[in-house]
């Protein structure tokens, strides 16, 4: 992709830590990296520990232009299921983390780090949800860009918060309009954002407290990334460009830079940049060889991501589900996936499904969902798995479980045309008929069809002179114009 010549601009990148946060952020790192930047990568101190207990030491062991560090992420010890909940953790970072990060910027532009080879800091990347960033950057007087890593559809829904209080939706009136059709009634206000719903907008909504903790940081959240000199999203603008034409149409500073992991294809996968892996999560690989024996779109492969939770009845319900559809399955099942027990499978489940179904705890996803065994994908609607699904060319059944997956959800049933959704209380009769209509019936293949296209737009995108690729290349362009003189010209 070639190098910036010259002096090396020094980037600090700050994911917000959890899995899905990480993991596009050090794609992103890479191709920055790859262009010549300096990267200094921050994990919080329990990520950091996670990442070498998953991968080793060697996972963040300084390489050339690319160092790893480290603060605090502030959860008390007695509090360990907090580095699960995404809400929890905002609350800790953003009271615990910004002494640390201030101090860690400093440091970083001490003499003795640049007589240690570091070069002065030149721009912070923080995540979407870590906007406590954009304020230490501005007292250091430093230019700050946001990574909002999840979807754009997502951050402009969060932007409507406002407007729900003002229009007096939010909160609800009543506990009961959760569950009495109240979250069919339609948004048809939304500039930008078609067939919306209630109940398509992040779950945080569905609240009868006007000082919900969550809604409220949210609300936040993404009203503060305005603040920033420009905002990344991964995403490519065929695949969202009605949010991102309506973003744009108020906040011009916005760059479509994904997906990342086709970009990261051009870089060069002989260099241990390039190699370094960032799941926090130990992977089996022993799934891809097993998918090697089956047909082709023939698996229906299972994972509700690194933070979804359910109940034990939940589990029981899409367990027997998936055996009584009668299709091979690669379910990813994490120990904690249901909420405070162990995942235990109903009892005779193993029996009935053992020569066509295959149990890990996890796997190294974007290579399952571009394998030619697998023909339907049954997800939580995280971006990223909802993006990794896209570049697969895999349909989607979809089960949201928090935050924007329900408009994740909304948008891939409707918009993309590439999926089904399950009722949040999920029936196994239910999950037997989807699985059998996504793999067998019309509108599953026609679903297929649509996620070739989608596949292939996506190709289109990061390859040279794609949409992604120009963007990317007109963002390395204005960092370096924000290192020179701290603003962008337009």
């Amino acid at each position: 992709m070639g190098s910036i010549v010259g002096d090396k601009p020094h980037v600090v990148c700050i994911p917000f830590p959890a899995q899905g946060h990480v993991n596009p952020f050090m794609q992103l790192a890479k191709l920055l990296h790859s262009k010549g930047f300096y990267i200094t990568f921050v994990n919080t101190e329990f990520n950091q520990n996670r990442l070498i207990r998953s991968k080793g030491s060697d996972a963040v062991k300084d390489m050339p232009r690319f160092r790893f560090e480290t603060i605090p992420d502030g959860v008390p010890p007695s509090d360990p299921n907090a580095t699960q909940s995404v809400t929890e953790l905002l609350y800790y970072t953003k009271k615990h983390s910004v002494v640390p990060l201030r101090d860690l910027i400093l440091r970083l532009n001490s003499t003795t780090s640049h007589e240690k080879g570091v070069p002065p800091v030149s721009c912070i990347i923080s995540d979407g949800i870590m906007c406590f960033a954009i304020k230490v950057a501005r007292e250091l007087g430093l230019p700050v860009t946001q990574f909002w890593t999840a979807s754009t559809c997502g951050f402009l829904a969060y932007l409507q918060f406002v407007e729900l209080v003002k229009r007096d939706i939010f909160p609800l009136k009543d506990e009961k309009n959760i569950s009495n059709g109240y979250l069919n009634t339609p948004l048809e206000w939304i500039p930008g954002m078609k067939q919306m719903r209630m109940k398509d907008m992040p779950n945080f909504v569905r609240s009868t407290d006007k000082d919900d903790i969550a809604f409220n940081r949210w609300l936040e959240e993404a009203q503060d990334n305005l603040k920033a000199d420009g905002i990344l999203f991964n995403t490519f603008y065929e695949f969202e460009h009605q949010v991102l034409d309506e973003i744009s149409s108020f906040y011009p500073n916005i760059y479509c830079v994904g997906p990342l992991f086709t970009l990261c294809k051009t870089l060069p996968q002989d260099e241990e940049v390039t190699t370094r892996g960032s799941s926090l999560w130990k992977e089996n690989t022993e799934c891809l060889t097993w998918l090697d024996k089956q047909n082709p779109n023939s698996v229906i492969y299972v994972n509700f991501g690194s933070i979804a939770v359910m109940t034990a009845q939940d589990l029981k319900e899409f367990a027997w589900g998936l055996a009584n559809s009668g299709h091979p399955f690669l379910w990813i099942l994490r120990g904690d996936v249901v909420m405070g027990k162990s995942a235990i499978l109903p009892d005779g489940f193993i029996e009935n499904t053992k020569d066509r179904g295959l149990i890990v705890s996890w796997c190294p996803q974007d290579k399952v969902l571009a394998h030619a065994s697998v023909g339907a994908f049954l997800t939580h609607s995280g971006w990223n798995s909802t993006v990794e699904g896209i570049c697969g060319g895999v349909p989607m059944i979809c089960w949201p479980f928090f935050a924007e997956q329900q408009v994740n959800c909304r948008y891939a049933c409707t918009t993309w045309g590439v999926g089904l959704e399950i009722d949040s209380n999920v029936k196994s009769e239910q999950v037997e008929g989807l699985v059998r209509e996504m793999m067998e019936g019309e509108e599953g293949k026609k679903m297929r069809e649509m996620a070739l296209e989608w596949k292939k737009k996506s190709e289109i995108a990061g390859a040279k002179g794609g949409s992604s690729f120009k963007d990317f290349h007109r963002f390395v362009q204005d960092l370096l114009q924000l290192a020179d003189n701290g603003k962008i010209d337009r």
